[in-house]
């Protein structure tokens, strides 16, 4: 048995008692693996073991293991699987590079901005795509978290343009938890995306939000009992990862 599988394998009992925990079904939790960093080897070797779903940080490391994953991402080379993997942007995402990302990824995970969606949505358009997209919400005083402020005026703008971006499909929130935080912290970010999500669906109904993208390897259990619809493992999966020194 390989490292990954087992990685894997203590991974999923780990979610499979949360979810008991938390009484709801294993189901109802997609896992993303996060390969930021790993080459498009350790990609497929995932995928051979029926992980399906990825995500990636940034645009130019990606474009180069694309490629080598086209087969897969098309339905193919996947033993454990007849589904496709699908590869989506969850990393902060300049305006500039809108139009790279649009034809590269299978979504975007971490729209901050109307201007950012306002790019996609054009470059989307031109490649005869409808995108899906999530809302990276910041609920995190720290500098270093991307997202938008729940409360800003530009996410109230963002909300009421988004049903007529038409080549994007919004489907619902990402946040990330503050780090070495106490667990009331934690939960307490967890539910305020929960809170939002409910808040912008009433304001919204043209708007579907079911997908709720929170808690990564250090608190997932807690995203999870929180009503986490995915969870983005990366370090628990795929071990300890070497920082990025290439283009960003």
């Amino acid at each position: 048995m390989t490292a990954l599988q087992q990685n894997l394998e203590r991974l999923e009992e780990a979610i499979a008692a949360a979810c008991r925990k938390a009484g709801r079904a294993r189901g109802d939790v997609e896992l993303m693996a996060v390969s930021k960093t790993y080459p498009a080897s350790t990609i497929a070797e995932a995928a051979g073991l029926g992980l399906h779903l990825f995500g990636e940080n940034r645009v130019q490391e990606f474009a180069a293991k694309a490629e080598e994953l086209a087969p897969m991402r098309a339905g193919g080379m996947n033993a454990a699987s007849d589904l496709p993997i699908g590869v989506h942007l969850i990393g902060h995402l300049q305006s500039n590079k809108a139009a790279r990302a649009a034809e590269l990824f299978d979504a975007i995970d971490s729209v901050d901005s109307l201007k950012l969606a306002e790019r996609l949505n054009e470059a989307a358009g031109k490649l005869g795509k409808r995108i899906p997209v999530l809302i990276e919400v910041k609920l995190s005083p720290e500098e270093t978290k991307d997202g938008l402020d729940p409360d800003s005026l530009e996410t109230a703008e963002l909300l009421e343009r988004l049903p007529n971006l038409e080549n994007l499909h919004v489907h619902g929130l990402m946040t990330i938890a503050p780090w070495g935080v106490t667990e009331v912290i934690t939960r307490a970010c967890f539910r305020s995306l929960c809170a939002w999500r409910d808040k912008w669906s009433a304001a919204h109904p043209s708007l579907s939000l079911e997908v709720l993208s929170m808690g990564m390897s250090g608190d997932f259990p807690l995203a999870i009992e929180e009503g986490a619809t995915r969870i983005r493992i990366g370090t628990a999966l795929f071990g300890k990862r070497q920082p990025w020194t290439g283009p960003q």
